[in-house]
């Protein structure tokens, strides 16, 4: 207990500021918002200002175990022990008690959330929740069990009929969690669930250090917009895969399932023959798209328009591109899970992997996922990478046609081609060779010379480590059985 007269050490939240009292970005504008401004007209953000929502959210910079609020979040392992600063200053202010009452809850699961007494603490309760150990090669595991952390906790405050919760950042720490990546799934699901469900909560903190702040502020913007203004400004900026109405991310396996095709290992679609494969111009909507207006004025002064002019015009029709990309709802292409960032390479490289079976060409709106490909690669390219793509076990329906591929190759920014160092095209056909030949040959240039062919994952490991690269689990199966054979026939020479 403070010494009487002495001022106390613990906050009130009701005396913090809230996000909706915080100057916006109002007044503030680039080259390029501008724009993106013209061309999100159309495009409504996912998550639009709300006033009611903000004035319940607050950021502060400080320690969590300080606040008088209802119930403050602690971060920690399956055991309930961690030894983080947070966790410590939690116990250091809750008192002895707080360790023995966590002996009784017998552990805590990842992504589930339990609750003690605050004891000596100004809040009357903790939440404790276990965040996921952060790899790279289980991101789509890992994202979901941070969802569950911030959802369960909410519900919980919820059935508890809790007025105010604080969180701290969770499983950023020694769990590894990348800062950005995690604060994207707080924000989202806090937000989801305030719309949803949360009439009865009054305030959410988000309690961070100085390091978190930068982060945090950055991007709240984008979930809790403070105007329109400021709404139109940071719909650019949301990402792709914002989850599901609930936040939650969208896991492939339970949205689209591709059967593998029974049978041998041979590909009976290579009995098709190449000018079927190349002969699909025109048949996709995107493929229909009449022209923007930059391309029918370059076609007009063809000629006539310097190298700058001509680049500068480009820029201009990608960052049109980029737009609206980072406006639509790209849930339904990021659940095929057909692209994503893996390790990186030998060189040290970012790997992305491009998975043609999860890419049911006929069956999905290929501008969308276009669109999708241009969102996730924009930020990557800005750097050397490579690409592994996988052909795997794959149909006529996977195949994208000659036509679109171009299209796409015409509308990336330069850095899409300059720092693209590697394509790693795995278990390919004779037939996708004879493709990737004729349209490195004819229809691009400077491509040709970045793609190699890989029979088998032998040859991917020595560019690629294997902790490096999350494989479907279709494509190993695929690869051992080949490798099998492999064996049987080597050894059938010698049995002779």
């Amino acid at each position: 207990m403070d010494p009487l007269g002495a001022r106390s050490q613990f906050v009130d939240v009701q005396t913090l500021s809230t996000w909706e009292r915080q100057p916006d970005l109002e007044g503030k504008d680039t080259d390029e918002c501008n724009d993106c401004l013209d061309s999100q007209q159309a495009f409504p953000s996912p998550f639009p200002y709300r006033e009611d929502i903000n004035r319940k959210i607050v950021l502060y910079n400080g320690d969590v175990a300080l606040l008088n609020c209802t119930a403050i979040v602690n971060t920690s392992n399956e055991t309930l022990t961690d030894k983080n600063p947070i966790s410590e200053s939690i116990h250091k202010h809750a008192g002895p008690e707080l360790r023995d009452e966590l002996l009784k809850l017998k552990g805590c699961r990842t992504g589930e959330a339990k609750m003690t007494k605050g004891f000596s603490l100004a809040a009357r309760f903790i939440i404790h929740t276990v965040g996921p150990k952060y790899k790279a090669k289980y991101r789509t595991a890992a994202e979901s069990s941070l969802y569950s952390c911030y959802r369960n906790v909410m519900q919980l405050a919820k059935e508890q009929a809790m007025v105010s919760v604080a969180f701290c950042v969770v499983s950023t720490g020694k769990r590894g969690y990348p800062l950005e990546d995690a604060t994207h799934i707080a924000f989202r699901t806090v937000r989801r669930f305030l719309e949803n469900h949360g009439e009865s909560i009054e305030t959410v903190v988000f309690a961070v250090t100085d390091v978190e702040e930068p982060t945090y502020r950055k991007l709240l913007p984008l979930y809790y917009p403070r105007s329109e203004v400021e709404e139109r400004v940071s719909l650019p900026l949301i990402p792709a895969d914002i989850g599901n109405s609930e936040g939650e991310p969208v896991v492939p396996e339970r949205q689209i399932r591709i059967a593998e095709k029974p049978g041998s290992l041979e590909d009976d679609s290579e009995e098709d023959t190449l000018d079927s494969h190349l002969g699909q111009v025109g048949t996709h909507a995107f493929a229909r798209m009449e022209g923007d207006v930059d391309k029918q004025r370059k076609l007009i002064l063809q000629g006539q328009l310097s190298d700058a002019t001509m680049q500068k015009q480009h820029q201009r029709n990608y960052n049109r591109w980029l737009c609206r990309a980072r406006a639509e709802d790209l849930s339904d292409i990021a659940a095929l899970k057909a692209l994503y960032q893996t390790g990186v390479d030998i060189y040290g490289r970012t790997v992305m992997v491009l998975v043609g079976r999860n890419v049911p060409v006929n069956l999905i709106d290929m501008e969308k996922a276009l669109l999708y490909f241009i969102h996730v690669m924009d930020h990557i390219t800005v750097k050397e990478y490579v690409m592994v793509y996988f052909h795997t076990l794959t149909e006529e329906r996977n195949h994208l046609d000659s036509e679109f591929l171009k299209k796409l190759y015409e509308i990336v920014d330069a850095k899409f081609k300059n720092n693209l160092k590697a394509f790693y095209f795995v278990h390919p056909s004779f037939r996708s060779k004879v493709s990737t030949w004729f349209f490195t040959t004819f229809s691009v240039s400077g491509l040709k010379e970045k793609v190699h062919h890989i029979e088998n994952l032998r040859q991917l490991f020595s560019c690629i480590l294997p902790e490096q690269i999350d494989i479907p689990p279709f494509v190993l199966d695929y690869d051992a059985r080949l490798e099998m054979q492999r064996l049987r026939n080597y050894r059938k020479p010698s049995q002779v």
